[in-house]
């Protein structure tokens, strides 16, 4: 693996990762307490959360995203042992694939749940800390599933859009406010879910030819994305979308 940059402006910063404990998530802890920031982290998998916690030293809460009362409670509760959040990285969300015949109402509403809604809440309980702070990072993960016209998971594709239009409409609000907000924009990423559901062989091939790039993209190059617009390097980047998808079309 390739030597990394390092941001002295990251270290002891206060970050917030939602989905901490795997994934994309779960490097994403570890390479901001590479950087000597103050990492705290939710996710409902409770074994894979002490894991993450003992290797990186994050704090962690517990708690179910699609609980939107439970989870500004965690989030509050993790700030007030910490300080208020400087940077927030929206991260949590599921690919589970879905025909479209097959969607019901629920499904539907839970999907949403899932992959959007608590994007939203987090925001609302990061923001006033943000505000008081002077200023603060907020990073959305959204996916090229939706740029490329992906299909086999629309109801999920259509979340991963709407995060689109959450990053610019709390970039207008937020801006005022020396808050800038993105979306680092993941192609297919490696992930060991990724390699154990769907990264067949023949999967895999057809999908080199379809990037720009020939190499399948190691997760950690999406968090190498989000530690820079979480600098004071990215300063001036807000409302904007930060693609990590070797060129895939």
């Amino acid at each position: 693996m390739s030597e990394f940059a390092h941001y002295p402006s990251l270290t002891n910063k206060s970050v917030l990762v939602t989905g901490g404990a795997g994934g994309i998530g779960a490097l994403t802890v570890e390479a901001f307490a590479a950087q000597g920031a103050k990492v705290a982290f939710v996710d409902r998998d409770a074994d894979a959360s002490a894991t993450v916690a003992e290797k990186t030293g994050a704090a962690f809460a517990l708690c179910d995203l699609t609980d939107i009362e439970a989870t500004q409670a965690a989030i509050n509760t993790l700030a007030a042992k910490q300080g208020a959040f400087e940077v927030l990285v929206n991260n949590a969300a599921r690919d589970d694939r879905h025909d479209w015949r097959d969607v019901t109402p629920d499904y539907w509403d839970e999907r949403m749940q899932t992959n959007l809604r608590h994007m939203f809440f987090a925001i609302q309980a990061v923001a006033p800390g943000m505000i008081e702070a002077g200023g603060g990072s907020i990073i959305n993960l959204g996916s090229n599933s939706w740029w490329e016209a992906g299909g086999g998971f629309p109801a999920y594709a259509t979340a991963k859009a709407a995060v689109h239009g959450l990053t610019r409409t709390m970039a207008r609000d937020l801006g005022a406010h020396r808050i800038r907000v993105n979306t680092v924009v993941p192609g297919w990423i490696m992930t060991q879910r990724q390699k154990d559901l769907w990264a067949t062989p023949e999967a895999l091939e057809k999908h080199r030819q379809r990037q720009c790039l020939p190499d399948l993209i190691d997760p950690t190059y999406v968090a190498r994305m989000v530690l820079f617009l979480a600098s004071d390097d990215a300063a001036m980047c807000t409302a904007s979308n930060y693609m990590v998808e070797a060129g895939s079309i």
